[in-house]
């Protein structure tokens, strides 16, 4: 596995041993961040990569121009990986690790954002059960999502692109059986919720 563009490019990355951690693959990264990139989103923003895993996604931000990136992971042997990474690359001070749980996190998340760019890998399985799409529905009612950002869900091909609330679907392209579900913050979104704003991460 290899950043495929910017400063970083063609360095390479570890991943994790096993099948718990399925990293976005060279070809779609690719073309999620020429897609991010043709749409000048990357420049100077703030990113948020959920579920990061190897950190591959944060770090490809971040040599095609992103200011610095939050990097949520859950699973330890990922969390080696990731922070051996960020090491590598000598983004230390631009690569704030939260080794937590995506949605137990969300309060905690908001107060340290908005961010302008925000990316999530998830395990399909919790796409298709709902439990991604609900975590990143408390982000955006916590307030982690910029009013000009754009949130990225990687998901199965086999399977529809969910409905986010206070997300706005904006199209979803298909790579293999890769598909990537690209969102903008409802212009009427809901406002924040009490709940939301005061859950401790």
């Amino acid at each position: 596995m290899r950043i495929t563009g910017g400063i970083y490019r063609s360095r390479t990355l570890q991943a994790p041993r096993g099948v718990d951690t399925r990293p976005t693959s060279d070809r779609v990264r690719e073309a999620l961040f020429g897609l991010l990139d043709a749409a000048g989103a990357l420049e100077g923003a703030r990113v948020l990569d959920l579920y990061s895993g190897t950190g591959a996604l944060a770090l490809e931000a971040m040599s095609r121009g992103a200011r610095e990136a939050t990097l949520v992971e859950a699973s330890r042997q990922a969390l080696r990986a990731l922070r051996a990474n960020v090491d590598a690359l000598g983004l230390g001070a631009r690569a704030h690790v939260v080794a937590a749980d995506v949605a137990r996190a969300a309060a905690k998340l908001a107060r340290a954002g908005p961010y302008d760019v925000v990316l999530a890998d998830p395990p399909w399985a919790l796409v298709e059960a709902g439990d991604a799409p609900r975590a990143i529905e408390r982000l955006v009612a916590a307030g982690a999502v910029a009013t000009g950002g754009v949130v990225v869900l990687e998901h199965a091909a086999r399977s529809r692109s969910p409905e986010i609330a206070g997300l706005t679907a904006v199209e979803t392209r298909r790579y293999g059986d890769t598909a990537l579900a690209i969102y903008k913050p409802a212009i009427l979104a809901p406002a924040r919720s009490e709940d939301a704003s005061t859950t401790s991460g």
